[in-house]
């Protein structure tokens, strides 16, 4: 049985890889000196900031993930022509309203994940979450009926998501 050590010059690899690229393509060289910074910048972003790194639930079912996001692109494809056509529509018949809705997913990836989902797709917006992490409370263009709404997001993607990181 191996440990880990406390200590790693790399305690988060992806990231410094990242941090290395982004810091050459931004500065647009390979010039030594660049290399030299974005080497170091890779290696003490993450060092200092590895602390604040909370543990989050892994993707356990990579093909209903990849199923949840073609659904999630379909979705907003379809809501951008239902949108076009209530905003092109008299103003008049707009039900905008905020609702409450319960979550049952508990982790912070999930619940930031739903709430963007939900934002991403137009006429919803959300506005906020509780601080107990029990509602989240989304903006609607036009409601027309409040527990439908409900069911749907908690079906259509709080469900998937529950399933994905087994929360």
């Amino acid at each position: 049985m191996t440990t880990s050590p406390r200590f790693r010059l790399l305690p988060m690899p992806l990231h410094s890889l990242l941090l290395f690229v982004v810091w050459l393509l931004l500065n647009n060289t390979v010039a030594p000196g660049h290399l030299v910074l974005a080497a170091f910048l890779a290696i003490a972003i993450p060092l200092l900031t590895s602390g604040m790194h909370d543990p989050q639930p892994s993707i356990h079912k990579p093909f209903v993930t990849l199923r949840y996001i073609l659904m999630v692109i379909g979705d907003i494809v379809v809501a951008n022509f239902e949108v076009a056509v209530l905003v092109i529509g008299p103003a008049k018949k707009l039900q905008p309203a905020f609702v409450a809705i319960p979550l049952d997913i508990e982790h912070e990836l999930p619940i930031t994940i739903l709430a963007s989902t939900v934002s991403l797709t137009p006429g919803t917006v959300s506005a906020e979450i509780s601080e107990d992490k029990k509602w989240l409370y989304v903006h609607v263009l036009n409601l027309t009926n409040e527990e439908e709404l409900i069911a749907l997001i908690k079906h259509r993607y709080e469900r998937p998501l529950r399933e994905i990181f087994k929360c």
